[in-house]
């Protein structure tokens, strides 16, 4: 071991969040029964999470949670007297040690355990949603909790979801390898989605004292270049990728030193991320010009449109307007339209923005729409009507810092009144 207390808490949850799917999937290739080695590895993670900072890093931490991980995985074999069981744990080892093979002869390099366990947890045996809630477990690392409120459900619904997925992925004997090229291509979908949720989760933190979680953001930047690398022609993966730079370009300028959250409007542009931003900007420019347009890419080109903007005065609204249109046309879903809303309203008024939200109240289940509502109103000079907006989207969010925002607005709002 290292010297111990040589690693703050913050450090060793980062770098356990990215051996786990590597040592998830090591076991995996090795003795099958995915529900079983995922379990050995969250046991393993909890054990180290509490020694390490204490303990400080052992010299292999990998393969420190790789052998701790094992023998969970074996003392919980040893106490089941099931002759099947053993059997059949048996049977699965010989297959997953035929799956040991080379990289299939279309892939340009030989991908990481991470990518080949973000692929394999998108089966499609497995339903969209159950796709996307194992992927956030196991591969971005997210509690059960988190991946529930991204996808506005209870908890308790996710679990179930979750724990079906993995019996799912135990009863096909899925073996631990890249799918075929067909196959890849029908699962990418599924996988952009997922890494897209991974990301805006690290971006703004569905709950707790941070706005960020820079430790997810980095992973799903990772695991996109990784997927790029994978298919560098595909337009929508390059989209995807620039989107996320774009994006987290913005991460310094968006909190001050308290925490307090900073809306886009008023953040020092300074402290945006050049380069970021000039790869973002050639990432989109370029899958734009060289093949089909698609939700990634439109969303990439809006966030270009704010990065290229020198000023917040300089914003060019009525083109991120005319892009919120198509891509509602591409891509129909409410979140779609209250961000047109949002950019109509600065584009041609309040009012107009504000029309645009009717209808949305019974197709948004969070905070966002009484948010926007209150800005848009406060745009319009109905100060108790944004006041009492801000109040609602304070209650019911459960980032800190959002609500810290929401409930100094309409402080203020309640002192000029």
């Amino acid at each position: 071991m290292t010297q111990a207390g040589s690693s703050s808490e913050v450090e060793v949850e980062e770098l356990l969040r990215q051996l786990a799917p590597q040592v998830l999937g090591a076991l995996y290739r090795r003795y099958g029964q995915f529900e079983a080695c995922e379990d050995a590895v969250q046991e393993a993670v909890v054990d180290a999470a509490m020694r390490w900072p204490e303990q400080g890093l052992p010299d292999n931490p990998r393969g420190w949670l790789r052998t701790v991980a094992s023998r969970r995985l074996a003392d919980q074999w040893r106490s089941d007297q099931a002759r099947r069981t053993r059997e059949v744990t048996v049977a699965v080892m010989a297959r997953a040690d035929e799956a040991v093979a080379a990289p299939a002869d279309d892939l340009p390099y030989q991908p990481d355990d991470t990518l080949i366990l973000l692929f394999m947890c998108c089966h499609p045996a497995l339903s969209p949603p159950s796709q996307v809630a194992l992927t956030l477990r196991a591969v971005g690392g997210l509690t059960t909790a988190q991946i529930a409120a991204a996808f506005m459900v209870p908890e308790s619904t996710m679990v179930q979801r979750i724990s079906r997925a993995k019996q799912r992925i135990r009863a096909t004997g899925t073996r631990f390898v890249m799918p075929p090229p067909a196959e890849r291509r029908e699962r990418l979908r599924v996988v952009l989605h997922v890494l897209y949720l991974i990301f805006n989760e690290g971006y703004t933190a569905t709950s707790g004292p941070d706005l960020q979680r820079r430790e997810l953001t980095r992973e799903a930047i990772r695991l996109a270049r990784e997927v790029r690398r994978l298919l560098p022609d595909d337009g929508e993966v390059a989209g995807l990728l620039a989107l996320m730079l774009l994006t987290d370009a913005r991460r310094d300028a968006r909190s001050r030193p308290d925490g307090t959250l900073v809306p886009i409007a008023a953040q020092d542009r300074r402290l945006w991320h050049a380069e970021s931003i000039r790869e973002g900007i050639d990432l989109v420019t370029r899958s734009l010009r060289d093949g089909p347009v698609e939700s990634y890419q439109i969303q990439a080109a809006i966030a270009a449109l704010h990065a290229e903007a020198p000023t917040a005065d300089d914003t060019d609204w009525p083109q991120i307007v005319a892009l919120y249109e198509l891509l509602e046309k591409l891509d129909p879903n409410p979140m779609v339209t209250l961000n047109r809303a949002v950019a109509a309203a600065m584009a041609k008024g309040p009012e107009v923005g504000l029309a645009m939200l009717d209808g949305l109240d019974d197709r948004i289940a969070n905070h966002r729409l009484d948010a926007v509502r209150a800005h848009l109103l406060e745009m319009a000079g109905d100060r108790a009507g944004a006041r009492a907006c801000y109040v609602r989207a304070a209650q019911r969010t459960t980032s800190l810092p959002e609500r810290r925002y929401l409930e100094g607005r309409a402080a203020r709002l309640s002192e000029e009144g």
